[in-house]
């Protein structure tokens, strides 16, 4: 298995080519708190569906020349000159401002001008439209358009030969300049159908890259790809080789409907339905074409809320009153599990979810989605809203620090939040079920809060044991944290913790890998990638890779079947080595001799490849039986296996770097003067380990032959290895010849060995 990350489409990759304007590529954006979203609706339709609360609210319809949202292997070509473009479109809108009005849809072109400044033009549409203010058939000639309100008397002449991106503006229909709020929020939508872009240079060529299918699955977000097309989300989803399920995050800031809250507040609402019509529209069409193409969908709803939506009341609170809050910015809320009006909205909301996945004819698989009582940075928990002090008793004990120690009656006092956490859940999962009876319902725990090693009693509250098998049919666990940081001890204990104390086996199990905060982080990826690759082996039913966007922004790609090119098995030759058995360390060097005798010597080889002749260890009619079944097994040279050296199979003190701090990953190596030698096949339980000359035992040794800390060995501090051996061989050829004869004459039987470079 291996993982690339790659930087942009190769220009000799496979391509396909669409028309400029094609509806799958558009984008939305807006302002908060407004919503609205961009679906396709044939292969040159597209719709936007949207809701404004202010009167100044403004969504824009966007083109970019430059692709910045697809995977590097599927983007479509960057194109900035437009001037060879003929746009011709059908427009027709309801509930926004209409064509012929002031500060009606205008196409804004922003780029540079013939003399490069950057500038912006704003092209009034109406003066292209021919119909009616909300039916008009469209038509722009990017070689010969003008801004301006009023023509001729008010033409701009445009520019569009280096054109960054374009957009159409939509507004509310009681649009003014002000930031009030609107008395009703204002639902609007607009259709263009029959899009055509023609002219010289109306083609792009766009990425056609398909990875094969693999093993992982896929998760993703509504937050993060509200902007997208469903169909463009999904595309990228299956051309980079997931299939089927795909853990779907609902969200928690743009999904939700809001009504006018005080001055200039808004808050989340019912009135109308949970959802509205932006996020209900893009997730009707993201589970139909789920759905078509063989999809699954895993709908995950959790606790958490946008902060400034979020009414006060339902908010988790500490001892002295402050709200629970999220590191992100801006804020989410946490959601008390004890307040009635806010675990009934959550029920709420997800009904809406399993009527859109009834819909599309899928199966409905409900994902809670990490549900805990909030802990402060400085430990303090989050249990003490005015629910919750009534839930438990009206004078719940203070906690003012989980990292301390704790006594009889704060342990009793987190053992009754579990059971309200439990009982939540419970009921959620319970509305899900009653509304689609054999509905997959799932529990996703985030291992490093959940059980930090810093609060051991925090799972008394937030891994109750309510939650124990049967509870959910399938346990999640999700630890990015340690995943991105290439710890996988971490990773063991809390599996293994969690495994204990909620008693679902490996095999009702799924995991999330991943992610990816922040873009210049990407050489995380290899981490999440062996953390996905270790939980398949570890045979969870399903493991997916957190999450798509993140996917698409760095270029990660997961390929399977490396493992057969370089096909191992982990077991040792059968045969003791006789004193005869050769080994014999070889270089690749090219020497050149000069006219005057000097030498010019280029080493290919910095490490010498081992071969052996392991013939004389057969001493026996019974060790050829075992040879030749061995020999078979391994289908010749094709598979390779371990060798013990009999001369070089111990590293002592060897030294596998300094710490700095961060790094929790040193490979192992034996060091011949400055030669260092990878070693991947070290033997299980004879690897020690000091750093800065103290032995330690906070470590796990990983396959490969790497040592992975519980905590990153400091700055400047020596990290040494002591260990045994075995070094990755095979057949050296594709025929094994032995006879009785040879045997009986006290011939020694040909057995060429060659080591097998790894790691």
């Amino acid at each position: 298995m291996a993982h690339w990350l790659a930087e942009r489409r190769p220009d000799d990759g496979i391509a396909a080519h669409i028309h400029r304007f094609d509806p799958r590529f558009w984008t939305v954006n807006f302002p908060r708190p407004m919503v609205a979203s961009v679906v396709t609706t044939g292969a040159a339709a597209l719709r936007v569906d949207a809701v404004f609360y202010r009167r100044d609210d403004l969504a824009g319809l966007i083109w970019e020349s430059e692709d910045r949202h697809d995977h590097p292997l599927l983007t479509y070509q960057t194109a900035r000159d437009y001037r060879g473009c003929r746009l011709s479109f059908r427009w027709r809108s309801g509930g926004v401002r209409p064509l012929d009005a002031t500060h009606g849809p205008v196409l804004t072109i922003e780029g540079r001008d013939a003399e490069g400044t950057l500038r912006a033009w704003y092209v009034r549409l109406w003066n292209y439209a021919v119909g009616t203010p909300e039916d008009a058939r469209i038509a722009i000639d990017f070689a010969d358009v003008v801004g301006g309100y009023l023509l001729p008397g008010e033409a701009d002449p445009v520019f569009a030969g280096d054109v960054d991106r374009m957009f159409f503006s939509l507004v509310p229909p009681d649009y003014d300049e002000t930031t009030a709020s609107l008395e009703v929020p204002a639902e609007g939508w607009v259709e263009l159908s029959d899009i055509r872009c023609d002219g010289p240079d109306a083609v792009l060529a766009l990425g056609e890259t398909i990875v094969p299918a693999h093993g992982l699955e896929i998760a993703s977000g509504y937050d993060d790809s509200y902007h997208l097309t469903p169909e463009r989300l999904l595309r990228n989803a299956l051309r980079l080789g997931y299939r089927g399920a795909i853990n779907h995050y609902v969200g928690m800031s743009h999904y939700f409907r809001l009504e006018p809250w005080g001055e200039g507040a808004h808050m989340v609402s019912l009135d109308g339905g949970a959802l509205n019509v932006a996020a209900a529209a893009w997730h009707r069409d993201f589970a139909a074409r789920a759905e078509a193409l063989g999809y699954e969908l895993i709908w995950s709803l959790s606790y958490e809320l946008f902060a400034a939506h979020c009414p006060e009341d339902w908010q988790q609170r500490a001892w002295d009153g402050a709200a629970g809050r999220t590191g992100w910015e801006p804020p989410s809320a946490l959601l008390s599990p004890a307040k009635g009006g806010a675990m009934a909205y959550l029920r709420a909301v997800a009904l809406a979810f399993v009527g859109i996945a009834q819909g599309a004819g899928l199966a409905v698989r409900f994902q809670v989605g990490e549900p805990w009582w909030w802990t402060m940075p400085d430990g303090r928990p989050c249990l003490y809203d005015d629910a919750a002090r009534a839930a438990f008793g009206g004078e719940p004990v203070e906690i003012p620090d989980m990292r301390g120690a704790l006594d009889a009656a704060q342990t009793e006092l987190l053992d009754q939040a579990g059971v309200v956490l439990a009982a939540s859940t419970a009921a959620l999962t319970g509305a899900v079920k009653a509304a689609a009876p054999g509905a997959e319902t799932l529990l996703l725990a985030y291992l490093p809060t959940i059980l930090d090693p810093l609060a051991p009693e925090a799972k008394r509250a937030n891994l109750p044991v309510g939650w124990a098998r049967p509870a959910f049919d399938v346990l999640q666990l999700e630890d990015y944290d340690w995943c991105a940081a290439g710890n996988p001890a971490a990773t063991a204990r809390g599996v293994a913790a969690a495994e204990a104390r909620l008693g679902y086996p490996v095999g009702d199990q799924h995991y999330l890998a991943g992610f990816v905060l922040n873009a210049e982080d990407r050489h995380q990826w290899a981490a999440i990638d062996a953390a996905a690759v270790a939980a398949r082996a570890r045979g969870v039913a399903r493991t997916f890779v957190w999450a798509l966007p993140q996917v698409m922004r760095d270029g990660f790609v997961h390929f399977d079947g490396e493992d057969a090119v370089t096909g191992f098995d982990d077991v040792s030759f059968p045969l003791a080595l006789g004193r005869e058995a050769e080994v014999a360390p070889e270089h690749a060097t090219a020497i050149v001799a000069g006219a005057g005798g000097h030498e010019a010597r280029n080493a290919a080889w910095m490490q010498a490849r081992t071969r052996y002749d392991v013939g004389p260890g057969v001493r026996s009619e019974q060790d050829i039986a075992a040879l030749l079944e061995f020999f078979r097994a391994r289908i010749g040279p094709a598979r390779g296996f371990r060798l013990r050296d009999p001369f070089d199979a111990r590293g002592e003190d060897e030294v596998l770097g300094t710490g700095d701090g961060a790094t929790m990953r040193f490979a192992l190596v034996r060091r011949y003067g400055d030669v260092a030698r990878r070693i991947t096949r070290p033997v299980a339980g004879s690897v020690t380990v000091r750093v800065a000359g103290v032995a330690t035992t906070g470590f796990t040794l990983e396959p490969g032959g790497h040592v992975a800390f519980d905590a990153p060995p400091p700055e400047g501090a020596g990290v040494t290895a002591s260990f045994d051996f075995d070094v990755a061989v095979r057949f050296a050829e594709d025929r094994l010849t032995v006879s009785r004869a040879t045997f009986r004459a006290g011939e020694a039987v040909s057995v060429p060995l060659i080591e097998v470079r790894e790691g």
